[in-house]
């Protein structure tokens, strides 16, 4: 995970070089968003990281940890931000944590 382009899926580069313009609307859409919210960047990148685990979508996991940990946001944070769907999604959410861990210290 020397570079950006190896935190992110092999499905969205894809996305990013096939389809650019879909790309950029959606990347816009998202900029939008970021800018719309009242929570601060590492909140918002934690409360992303529990939305991925409790989807058990683990290809986008390590970019955002990274998000998360650029914010500001500690070893600690991440695994609890991942852990705080157990109640609600249950033990799938810890598929991800694997991931997350790597994530967090690779860089």
């Amino acid at each position: 995970m020397s570079d950006e382009s190896s935190l992110v899926s092999n499905a969205f580069q894809t996305f990013m070089s096939e389809a650019p313009k879909h790309a950029q609307a959606w990347g816009a859409m998202v900029q939008g968003l970021a800018t719309a919210s009242a929570l601060d960047k590492k909140t918002s990148a934690l409360a992303y990281l529990a939305v991925l685990a409790a989807l058990r979508i683990e290809s986008g996991v390590p970019f955002h940890v990274q998000a998360a940990k650029q914010a500001g946001a500690s070893r600690a944070e991440v695994i609890s931000a991942i852990l705080i769907g157990l109640p609600a999604a249950g033990h799938g959410v810890t598929q991800v944590l694997p991931a997350a861990i790597a994530a967090y210290e690779a860089r």
